[in-house]
């Protein structure tokens, strides 16, 4: 060990530094920077693996099929719209876990529309597995009634109804169910 004096304090200094051990040369240095490279790359690896796992991100199920129906639905879109139906929606809370869907059809006279067949899906956006398809009675000439357990959250309301087998009316509307 060396002693010197520091020029302001007139103090000796001393070191416990040892010269000896293992140097950081290239071959180490490289090795440090795979290993840590490595670890980014499996972590990587791994959110993404979970990532497509856990979400496919098809927001319907069969998409490819879906855009080659796409000019059919313009022609459906189009003959509801000239039919003029007005179709209102109310959502009832009856208990803690159970809520009713009244569904009031009118033609453009304000006639009730009868016979149809409502069914509706509560779409998770998120998920597809936690959809729920749901289905209506005729309750009163054009009031369909149905009760159902629905989860709390946003979701999606797609309502359909069909008539002799053919769908003749849907809507998408968003719900923030309570």
């Amino acid at each position: 060990m060396t002693q010197s004096s520091h020029p302001i304090s007139k103090t000796p200094l001393t070191s416990d530094y040892i010269p000896g051990g293992r140097p950081l040369n290239g071959w180490k240095a490289l090795t440090i920077f795979c290993g840590l490279f490595s670890i980014v790359l499996i972590a990587n690896g791994a959110l993404s693996y979970f990532a497509i796992k856990s979400f496919s991100g098809e927001v319907i199920p069969h998409p490819y099929e879906h855009g080659l129906a796409y000019n059919q639905e313009i022609r459906a879109a189009r003959a509801q719209n000239n039919r003029n139906w007005r179709v209102d929606v109310a959502l009832t809370k009856i208990s803690s876990d159970q809520t009713e869907i009244s569904i009031i059809a009118r033609d453009k006279n304000g006639n009730a529309l009868q016979h149809l067949k409502f069914d509706a899906e509560i779409e998770a956006p998120t998920s597809l597995a936690k959809d729920i398809r749901l289905s209506f009675e005729e309750k009163d000439p054009g009031h369909y009634v149905g009760v159902f357990a629905l989860p709390p959250g946003q979701r999606d309301l797609v309502l359909t109804a069909s008539q002799s087998g053919e769908e003749v009316f849907r809507s998408r509307n968003r719900l923030d169910l309570h």
